[in-house]
């Protein structure tokens, strides 16, 4: 009998030992004498209860008949009320128990660890520990669980150590376990270190290391990792297939979320509504908003969540109507939007620049669904004013609006003073992010952004000194274009690509052709007060282009250049894409940190509105 077979039959034998309650019937229970009651008829009416009523009353007759301090009773009792789920009472009674068994412990510490308890599972697995229990291969599944939900590291690391001090350092659920902490706690080095260490590894084991990369950002490697699975002969789960359709949506794979949409079909994940949501999202983030409406059109019994989906990706897209009518057809049907569908809504609207639209529906949020505003609705309005040039507005709903605001909201506002060249206000906002935020390298950017559009150098060298005082490095930026199932990065002048030579030459071409057609760079841009042909080089190679040349280059005429970068596009490379666009005759498709820009025939989707 191998390992699993052995923990499976042990745990089948307490669940046959354990005197859950039998079904029957939820009629009050007679109250008897004091006199004729005894332990053994209690017992018998512990073990009889088929719901939480009849249970307190027999509880109460275990209190009224001094049988309070019975071993028995109070275990009885207390596994009657895990067994309906009641906490409370249940950990209560089991605090009155003298020397609970190890099994009795297991069974309180795993109930608080799966229903969501992970507080009160630790708390269980320290006192455990101070009793003098030891854990066993049972205890330390459940603990680690509560860990990782908690992203508690700290505790994570104590009972893995316990685990192996007991002798349980071979165990595959434990491993799997510790997978699944490690990479919940965003150490997926460690996790991987695990991993690799088990004698056998079973499909949670598989699934926890492709969920713990794509969620901690090693999404090309959650991708990797899949495939590694599938060769092993282990078949993915739905968990295992919305990690990697998450993955495709942030690398912009959309050939990889393809495959996945078909692997979710032949397997019939795609009736399920969180999968179908998932490939929703994964289309629309990858730039093919029109596959997201197909698939969203024929799933059936659509909740919010997948309504709200839908508005998101028109919102990112800039296609605010779209959104307004989803929305409008959602209701419709009787779905009621949520926190998410207004956060999402309010957000179309202000990609779209429809600013009455977007106040009509934060006040539709109000004073119809009785939503009170939260800090992502008030960033959204912060944003929709800022975007329309009510920076004054903007700042004023800052300072009154009743909750407390945090740096992103401060943010949006120091992005329209860039939008607008408001030198006074950004100055003013940027002192307060700083103190808020000392270490984002975003905001230092923004602000010397203002400061270069008017060429005011002397204030760009003091922000770059504060940032070099404060040890605040600015974000690269990186652009990935997906092509023959890979993902190729590029960096701003990055000459590490095999195609380099190709690729700058045919830029150098492009160069040529886009000054014919009036082409003049917005050196601004450029954070360096230099000559300004080179200003005009420095942003000549900036990630987005290079990934644009290349798929030029490589991909075929009539296929679309789909491009994921990681920070905004500047108004520069903006300008040139779509130049390119007209003279290439492509459909340039770039999503940024922010939204998506479809570039065709000369034109943005973004209506130069970003």
């Amino acid at each position: 009998m191998n390992r699993r077979e052995d923990l499976q039959n042990s745990r089948q034998q307490q669940r046959n030992e354990s005197p859950r309650p039998a079904v029957s019937s939820d009629q009050p229970i007679v109250t008897t004498s004091s006199a004729d009651t005894s332990a053994a008829e209690l017992s018998s009416l512990l073990s009889s209860c088929a719901s939480p009523s009849p249970l307190k009353q027999v509880h109460a007759q275990l209190l009224t008949h001094g049988l309070h301090h019975n071993p028995r009773l109070l275990s009885l009792a207390a596994l009657a009320y895990l067994s309906f789920g009641r906490l409370r009472p249940a950990r209560l009674i089991f605090g009155a128990i003298p020397a609970p068994s190890a099994y009795l412990w297991n069974l309180v510490i795993r109930a608080h660890s799966t229903r969501g308890q992970f507080h009160h599972a630790l708390r269980l697995y320290s006192s455990m520990l101070g009793s003098g229990v030891l854990p066993d291969k049972f205890a330390f599944p459940f603990a680690l669980k509560a860990c990782a939900g908690l992203s508690d590291l700290r505790w994570g690391r104590l009972v893995h150590q316990h685990s192996i001090c007991v002798g349980c350092g071979r165990d595959l659920f434990i491993d799997s376990a510790l997978v699944d902490m490690y990479a919940k706690c965003g150490h997926v080095a460690d996790a991987r270190v695990v991993f690799d260490n088990m004698w056998q590894r079973d499909l949670v084991s598989w699934t926890a290391m492709i969920a713990g990369y794509a969620h901690n950002g090693y999404c090309a490697e959650a991708l990797d990792f899949f495939w590694l699975m599938r060769q092993s002969g282990v078949q993915a789960n739905r968990v295992g297939l919305l990690s990697v359709l998450l993955a495709c949506s942030r690398l912009g794979a959309v050939k990889r979320g393809e495959w996945f949409h078909n692997f979710a079909i032949q397997t019939g994940y795609e009736s399920d509504l969180q999968v179908s949501t998932a490939v929703i999202d994964m289309y629309a983030k990858c730039g093919s908003l029109d596959l997201a409406r197909k698939v969203f059109d024929l799933t059936e019994g659509k909740d919010v969540i997948c309504w709200s989906a839908m508005i998101a990706s028109y919102g990112v897209h800039g296609f605010g109507r779209d959104a307004i009518y989803i929305f409008k057809k959602m209701v419709e049907e009787g779905v009621e939007p949520n926190e998410v569908t207004f956060t999402s809504i309010i957000s179309a609207c202000s990609h779209a620049g429809l600013l009455e639209e977007g106040q009509g529906y934060f006040n539709l949020m109000k004073i119809v669904y009785g939503i009170e505003p939260g800090l992502n609705h008030y960033a959204c309005m912060v944003d929709l004013l800022g975007r329309a040039g009510k920076l004054t507005e903007a700042e004023a709903l800052i300072q009154t609006m009743p909750v407390k605001p945090d740096v992103s909201l401060w943010g949006s506002l120091l992005g329209a003073c860039r939008i607008y060249g408001n030198i006074d206000v950004g100055e003013r906002i940027a002192d307060l992010i700083f103190e808020l935020s000392p270490s984002h390298s975003g905001y230092y950017v923004l602000l010397s952004n203002i400061y270069a559009a008017k060429s005011r150098w002397n204030d760009v060298e003091r922000v770059r000194e504060l940032m070099s005082k404060k040890k605040v490095n600015k974000v690269q930026g990186i652009s990935l274009i997906e092509f023959d199932n890979r993902i190729h990065k590029f960096g701003v002048g990055d000459r590490s690509h095999p195609q380099t030579d190709s690729i700058y030459a045919y830029l150098g071409k492009l160069s040529v052709r886009m000054k014919q057609m009036g082409y003049v760079p917005l050196t601004d841009f450029v954070l360096h007060d230099i000559e300004d042909e080179m200003k005009e080089a420095a942003l000549f190679y900036h990630s987005e282009r290079l990934a644009i040349a290349f798929g030029l280059i490589n991909m075929s005429p009539c296929s679309p250049i789909r491009i994921t970068k990681n920070l905004r596009i500047c108004g520069d490379c903006h300008n040139a894409t779509k130049l390119i666009s007209k003279i290439e005759n492509r459909i340039i498709i770039i999503r940024d940190m922010n939204r998506f820009h479809h570039f065709g025939d000369g034109f943005c989707s973004c209506a130069d509105y970003w």
